[in-house]
């Protein structure tokens, strides 16, 4: 597909990225948690292969400024069972899955958390009735 250089659309997303106080509990936390592959680290900064995009988790550049205002959906079609697997290593959702759409053939259920520093994360899945 050509793209347009005026424009960006059709182009995907390649990186998003999310800042972080502590950066040893962040890497810990996103690696060891929630069982993201770490590609690298770089001038604090870590970088997470999630299927075609990265999650770079960087150490925050103004101390004292509010860390958030995003928040990242992880694709979970399986979202009881991946619950309950990432319970069991200290995720603590903010509660029960949500039914945020339903179809006559799916629910899509949501399931929001936080990480160490407080960045919203979610996990939300398609799933069949």
């Amino acid at each position: 597909m050509a793209y347009d250089p005026a424009s960006l659309s059709g182009r995907s997303l390649t990186q998003v990225a999310v800042t972080v106080r502590d950066l040893d509990r962040a890497r810990d936390f996103y690696r060891e948690v929630l069982g993201l592959p770490l590609l690298f680290e770089v001038s604090r900064m870590l970088f997470f292969q999630l299927g075609g995009l990265r999650l770079l988790v960087g150490h925050e550049r103004t101390p004292g400024k509010p860390i958030g205002g995003s928040v990242l959906y992880f694709d979970a079609p399986d979202i009881d069972a991946l619950g309950r697997a990432l319970e069991a290593r200290g995720v603590v959702f903010l509660s029960d899955a949500q039914v945020v759409q339903r179809t006559e053939t799916h629910d899509l259920k949501l399931r929001e958390f936080l990480d160490p520093d407080g960045n919203a994360l979610a996990i939300m899945g398609l799933v069949a009735r």
